[in-house]
């Protein structure tokens, strides 16, 4: 497979016309070699506008999320960024690239071993990657200017939102189901967020957010 050629498709053809037109964020899907960071049985999929699954009921966003994502969040190079759910590494990768620095926390020490030799492998060295439970964000180093969660939420976060600096960006996926939208929430003073609906999406609950049952008496 042109795993190049494949890549150039897949922003030319999803990426673009989902509204990213971002030189920059385009670039860095054309440079990131995102067949690297899925599973081998998934490769020849890597480009497809699918959520490939990893494994423990976890999955990537689409391409053309993880675009969108990246674009709204806008990092830039004196950002400090924290990514909840570092699942492949494919997103931290593309955090790195445009933030200072990258914390990235996950549940499952699987996946982010796999993530630190592909991210070792490319050379990229402003991350921390940190096992540990994010379902709280991780406030021991917050605050944040760019936070990027990967897994969905049922509703927004406050105590996450609340590890923002002021002026820093949240995206995050909120909902049940198959009612789910994209959020991109800036902390504009102390106690105070704007909050944009993006688009309409699904996405895998991060693990521990699932809905909790309802019961009736």
């Amino acid at each position: 497979m042109d795993f190049q050629q494949a890549r150039f498709n897949m922003v030319e053809q999803q990426i673009r016309t989902w509204e990213v037109l971002d030189q920059n964020v385009l670039d860095a899907l054309l440079e990131v070699p995102r067949e690297q960071f899925v599973p081998e049985a998934y490769r020849n999929l890597a480009f497809s506008d699918i959520s490939i699954p990893l494994g423990m009921g976890q999955s990537m966003m689409s391409p053309k999320v993880e675009a969108r994502m990246i674009q709204a969040l806008n990092p830039g190079p004196q950002d400090r960024a924290l990514e909840i759910g570092t699942g492949s590494g494919y997103v931290t990768a593309l955090l790195a690239r445009f933030a200072q620095s990258v914390v990235s926390v996950e549940l499952h020490a699987a996946f982010s071993e796999c993530a630190a030799k592909r991210l070792l492998a490319l050379g990229v060295k402003n991350v921390a990657l940190i096992t540990a439970d994010g379902i709280a964000g991780y406030p021991a180093q917050a605050p944040y200017d760019v936070i990027a969660v990967t897994g969905s939420f049922p509703q927004r976060q406050p105590v996450i939102e609340a590890q923002l600096a002021i002026g820093g960006r949240l995206f995050m996926v909120v909902g049940k189901g198959h009612v789910m939208e994209a959020l991109l929430v800036t902390r504009t003073g102390p106690d105070a967020y704007a909050v944009e609906s993006m688009f309409e999406t699904e996405l895998e609950p991060l693990a521990g957010a699932e809905s909790k049952p309802q019961f009736a008496f």
